[in-house]
């Protein structure tokens, strides 16, 4: 591979072969991304991603970090004639972390054109002696044996492309597994993309569980793609996300480009194609409209965009849906939202029915109804739980804001959870394993709104679930936007954070001390000194939390816990937990527990709902099919208070 490349350098350059040979001999695989200017090189407004066709099989360099091996610093490499060390400055960055991550190595053609090299290890061709084979071979087996034994709890980890048909799966693919040597691995549907294979027919990979890394990280990686789930980039473009995360533009490109093999406008495309296609195949909305609600900028790319990734236009994608789109409501959409097996949903349900403030929220024909504030308008969104899938039914003012809308009802349900990785390791402490059996897949039950779920909390400490209810009630009444909702009860949106910052706390039928705490962290939160967002910083929210008068370690760690969606948030001094470990042997006291749950780490949010689970709380059942909150159960006041 680097003979082919070499021939079609050497004649425009003639010295590449001193630098092939250079970098042979002082790099290695798996490590830092080694970056190597030709010619003057260009600008970061200069730099875009090209894929070169002659490469064939994905190829990279490397460099080591290791004290045998020192990492390569371009600028002090020996420039041979022609040729001079990048300019750029830009870090490193290292794929040991990444599962199944790809990096790249980069080389400047001139002012016009980047190539870039895949450092997928487990692709084959590579030479044995740059690349850690042992490691590539066992995690390439392993893959192999999950795609072999079509394991659902797997997709959305990987995807797996075919070279012979130019597909790419799902690892639970139902179709015969294709030979060893045609699987190529991919971390993203974007990647796969990118590398021109197109999505199955049968498995439909783009609709799979989202990977449960970007609800359990909180780095910069993660971080960005809870942002690119929530739309940030179709509102606000790539600096808009880099803004968000507190990054340069070129860090975040390189950060994804290392991890996920697709760069943020890659994975945003991912992200509109499938929501292009749920609008397609599940109403019957013109072509033209569906084209921009999913987030394109022109039907042509829109076209271009289905047909490459589908292998289907958008007519033939509607065909193929095989049932008649009778005209529905404007914005009403039917749709299944996938989850990694096991769910148990009586927790989940319960708790968000036994708390749902009266106007915003309800329990519904067995369904839990509530009302969305989104970026371009409004909607109303009912949850009906499913033994293979969350039935969703979405009423939207704008389709704009189907895949943000889709997005954070997954976060609110947590559905893409790793309930088996979960399970295993509560499962081996002998005080929650009783529980984890009785009830496995128990979800954290989350919210749509981390600023909306803050303020609850404050008005809910230290009195019952009724009182805090009826509190956040009044608080609606008074400031929250009208809506109308011919299906259900629903009357209000929560009020936005502009208005709560506005609101007298002489108002509030609360303690003084309690004004003062909302009258703080509404500013806060509305003059963006706190983030509370899906990107935002997890530790540096829990510090500015804390920083607030009448916010202590309950309070905060309820915040993380289902507002930020932290799966190892602790309550350790919630009175309902400390009352479970005494009755299941554990220590009682904070401290003690604190420590007492190191073994549970990551995972302490989830083994906090197997504590509960102890208790007799509304917030443990699937409430009986009515209209409105489930009333609270007996011991449900004790479990809000604020420990001292």
């Amino acid at each position: 591979m680097l003979d082919r490349l070499t021939r079609s350098w050497v004649l425009r350059l003639g010295r590449l072969e001193e630098v092939k040979n250079m970098l042979r001999a002082r790099c290695r695989p798996k490590s830092e991304e080694l970056v190597i200017g030709i010619g003057e090189g260009p600008t970061a407004a200069d730099r875009h991603e090209a894929r070169v066709s002659d490469l064939g099989e994905d190829h990279g360099w490397h460099s080591t970090s290791s004290a045998a091996n020192p990492v390569v610093d371009p600028q002090a490499l020996p420039a041979p004639a022609g040729l001079h060390p990048c300019k750029s400055g830009a870090p490193v960055l290292s794929r040991e972390d990444s599962p199944g991550g790809r990096g790249f190595a980069t080389l400047p053609r001139g002012p016009d054109i980047d190539v870039e090299f895949s450092l997928d290890l487990n692709l084959p061709g590579h030479d044995a002696e740059r690349v850690d084979e042992d490691g590539a071979r066992e995690e390439r087996e392993r893959r192999i044996r999950v795609v072999q034994a079509k394991d659902a709890r797997f997709d959305g980890w990987f995807f797996i492309a075919v070279v012979t048909t130019r597909v790419y799966c799902r690892p639970s693919c139902p179709v015969v597994p294709p030979k060893p040597e045609n699987m190529r691995f991919y971390p993203s549907a974007a990647a796969a993309q990118q590398a021109g294979f197109r999505a199955c027919k049968r498995c439909r990979p783009d609709a799979s569980p989202g990977s449960p890394q970007w609800s359990e990280r909180a780095d910069l990686v993660a971080r960005a793609m809870r942002l690119i789930a929530d739309g940030v980039i179709d509102r606000d473009g790539v600096p808009g996300l880099a803004a968000r995360l507190g990054y340069s533009v070129r860090q975040v490109e390189r950060q994804l480009l290392a991890e996920l093999g697709a760069g943020p406008l890659a994975l945003a495309r991912a992200q509109r194609a499938q929501t292009a296609r749920l609008l397609i195949e599940t109403s019957a909305l013109p072509m033209g409209d569906i084209a921009f609600a999913a987030g394109f900028a022109s039907i042509r790319t829109f076209n271009d965009t289905v047909r490459e990734v589908f292998a289907l236009s958008p007519t033939e994608l509607r065909h193929r849906a095989g049932r008649g789109l009778a005209a529905a409501a404007p914005g009403g959409l039917s749709l299944r939202l996938p989850f990694r097996s096991p769910l148990f949903p009586d927790n989940l349900f319960g708790h968000l029915a036994a708390t749902a403030i009266p106007g915003v929220e309800e329990w519904r024909d067995g369904a839990y109804r509530r009302t969305l504030r989104l970026p371009h308008g409004r909607g109303i969104v009912a949850l009906r739980p499913g033994p293979e899938y969350i039935a969703c039914q979405l009423s939207l003012t704008d389709l704009r804001d189907l895949a943000i809308a889709i997005s954070r009802c997954r976060r609110l349900l947590d559905l893409d959870a790793d309930p088996v990785a979960m399970g295993d390791l509560l499962r081996q402490d002998s005080a929650l394993a009783p529980l984890v059996q009785k009830a496995p897949g128990r979800r954290v039950p989350r919210t749509v709104d981390p600023g909306e779920f803050a303020v609850r909390v404050v008005l809910g400490q230290q009195v019952s679930t009724a009182a805090a209810r009826t509190h956040a009630a009044r608080l609606v009444a008074a400031h929250g936007e009208q809506i109308d909702d011919p299906a259900g009860g629903l009357t209000h949106l929560f009020p936005d954070l502009t208005a709560l910052a506005a609101v007298g706390p002489a108002t509030l039928a609360v303690p003084q001390a309690r004004r003062l705490t909302f009258s703080f962290l509404t500013e806060a939160l509305a003059s963006g000194a706190i983030d509370l967002g899906v990107g935002c910083d997890w530790e540096q929210a829990r510090a500015g939390l804390g920083a607030l008068p009448g916010l202590g370690p309950w309070s905060v760690e309820t915040i993380a816990m289902r507002g930020l969606g932290d799966p190892d948030a602790f309550t350790a001094g919630d009175l309902g937990v400390r009352v479970a470990a005494r009755q299941l042997g554990l220590p009682a006291t904070p401290a003690a527990l604190t420590r007492r749950s190191a073994a549970w780490r990551p995972w302490r949010a989830y083994a906090v709902q197997y504590l509960w689970a102890t208790g007799d709380h509304a917030i443990n059942w699937m409430p009986a099919d009515g209209r409105g909150g489930a009333a609270p159960g007996p011991g449900f006041r004790q479990r809000r208070k604020e420990p001292a």
